[in-house]
C-alpha cells in the first residue's frame, strides 16, 4: 500500500508525528495502532484549526487509542452476534460513555439501514450531536425512517447532513414536518447535491418559518431551486431573520427575479446572516441591483459574499459599491472571480473600497479581464493606510 500517494503520505504524517510526540520514538506495529494515531492526528488537526484547542497530541493517543480498541471490540462482538447497529448499552459494556456523533458517509445505507438507524435513535434520541448521512442512497423511503428519531423532544440534534442522498419532494415533505414539530434543537441542515426542487423547498418552510427554530447554517446548493422556491425561502427567512448566519445556494438558477425575491430576508433590520454564498446562480446587472440595495439597507451584519461565476458584468459590480463604501459595511470576505468584470469594473470597485478600506480581509477577482489598466485602478485602495487587506487574488 505504501506504492499508493495517499497512503504513503498517511503513512509519513503518522510516523512523523509519533516520533516528534511519543518518548522513545516508539513507532506503530501493526496497521491497526497505525490507524488509531492517524485518526488522533486528524483529530488533533481539527481540534486546533477549527475548535481552536491546544494540541495534546500523547494524552490524546491514549485515550483515542482506548476508544477506538473498545468500538473495534463492540464491533467484533456485535458481527459474531449478526447485529449491524451499536446500542448504548453494547457501547456502555465495552467502556465508551456516550456518543455525540454519528458519520457513516457512503458506506451504502438505503432504506433498510434508515429503518435500523431510524429505530435506534428513536429509542435514545438525547445524545446525539451531528448526524452525517451523506453519499447514502436514502431516498425520500429512507428519509421517512428516520423522522420518528427528529421529531422526538428528546432529540438534541444539532447537525444533520444528508448531502446527495436521492432526496425530493417527498423527502423534504418528511423531513420538513418532522423538523416543524421538534425545530429548536438543529443548528446546521446541509441538503446540498438533492433535487429538492422548489416544490421541496416549500415544504421545508413550515420548520424555518417557526419562532423556535434556531437553525444557523442552511446549505442547499445544487438543488435545482429556482425563482419559485426563492420565494418560499424569502418568505419564510423573512418571518425568522434574527437566527440564521450562513445561507449557500449556489449552482441553482435563480436568476435575477429569485434573488430579488430574497431581499426582503436581507434588508431587514433583524437580519444577522453572516455568510452569503450564490455562486453560479444566474445573477447579472437587475439582480446585482436588488442585491446591493438590500445589503446597503442593512451593511452591518454580512462577512462574507461569494458571488463568483454570475455574469455581473462592470454595471452589476458598480451597482454593489452603494453597499461596499458604506461605513457600516463590515465586509471580510469578497468573491467576485469570474464575473466579467474589466477596467471599468475596477475602478468602481476600488473608489468603494478607498471611500472604506479598513474592514476587508480577502478579494478574489481571478478569471477577470483587468489587465494592467484594471489593477492600477485598485491600487488607491491598497496604498490607503487603513487598507486591511490579507490575501488578494486576481490570476
Amino acid at each position: 500500500m505504501c506504492h499508493i500517494p495517499v497512503f504513503a503520505g498517511s503513512l509519513l504524517h503518522v510516523l512523523e508525528d509519533r516520533l516528534k510526540t511519543t518518548e522513545g520514538g516508539k513507532l506503530p506495529m501493526t496497521m491497526t495502532e497505525m490507524y488509531i494515531h492517524f485518526l488522533v492526528v486528524q483529530s488533533k488537526v481539527k481540534k486546533v484549526k477549527f475548535d481552536g484547542g491546544a494540541a495534546t497530541i500523547h494524552t490524546g493517543v491514549q485515550r483515542a487509542g482506548r476508544c477506538t480498541e473498545s468500538l473495534g471490540l463492540t464491533g467484533f462482538d456485535q458481527l459474531q452476534k449478526g447485529n449491524l447497529i451499536f446500542y448504548k448499552s453494547d457501547l456502555k459494556e465495552c467502556g465508551i460513555g456516550s456518543i455525540r456523533a454519528a458519520s457513516v458517509f457512503r458506506c451504502e445505507i438505503t432504506e433498510e439501514g434508515c429503518s435500523s438507524l431510524g429505530s435506534a435513535l428513536k429509542s435514545n434520541p438525547s445524545s446525539l450531536r451531528e448526524l452525517d448521512l451523506s453519499g447514502n442512497k436514502l431516498q425520500d423511503s429512507g428519509v421517512k425512517l428516520l423522522t420518528g428519531f427528529l421529531e422526538s423532544p428528546r432529540c438534541s440534534l444539532e447537525t444533520l447532513r444528508l448531502i446527495s442522498c436521492g432526496i425530493t419532494e417527498e423527502g423534504c415533505s418528511s423531513l420538513g414536518s418532522a423538523l416543524k414539530s421538534n425545530p429548536s434543537s438543529l443548528r446546521e441542515l446541509d441538503l446540498s447535491i438533492n433535487q429538492l426542487q422548489d416544490s421541496g423547498v416549500k415544504l421545508l418552510t413550515g420548520f424555518l418559518e417557526s419562532p423556535s427554530c434556531r437553525l444557523e447554517t442552511l446549505s442547499l446548493s445544487w438543488c435545482g431551486i429556482t425563482e419559485e422556491g426563492c420565494s418560499s425561502l424569502g418568505s419564510a427567512l423573512k418571518s425568522n431573520p434574527s437566527c440564521l448566519r450562513k445561507l449557500d445556494l449556489s449552482r441553482n438558477q435563480l436568476q435575477d427575479s429569485g434573488v430579488k425575491l430574497l431581499t426582503g430576508f436581507l434588508e431587514s433590520p433583524r437580519c444577522s446572516l453572516k455568510t452569503l454564498s450564490l455562486l453560479g446562480c444566474g445573477i447579472i446587472e437587475e439582480g446585482c441591483s436588488s442585491l446591493g440595495s438590500a445589503l446597503k439597507s442593512n451593511p452591518s451584519s454580512l462577512r462574507e459574499l461569494d458571488l463568483s461565476y454570475n455574469q455581473l458584468q462592470d454595471s452589476g459590480v458598480k451597482l454593489l459599491t452603494g453597499f461596499l463604501e458604506s461605513p457600516s459595511c463590515r465586509l471580510e470576505i469578497l468573491s467576485l472571480s469570474g464575473c466579467g468584470i474589466t477596467e471599468e469594473g475596477c475602478s468602481s470597485l476600488g473608489s468603494a473600497l478607498k471611500s472604506n478600506p479598513s474592514s476587508l480581509r480577502e478579494l478574489d477577482l481571478r478569471g477577470n479581464q483587468l489587465k494592467d489598466s484594471g489593477v492600477k485602478l485598485l491600487t488607491g485602495f491598497l496604498e490607503s493606510p487603513s487598507c486591511g487587506l490579507e490575501t488578494l487574488r486576481w490570476k
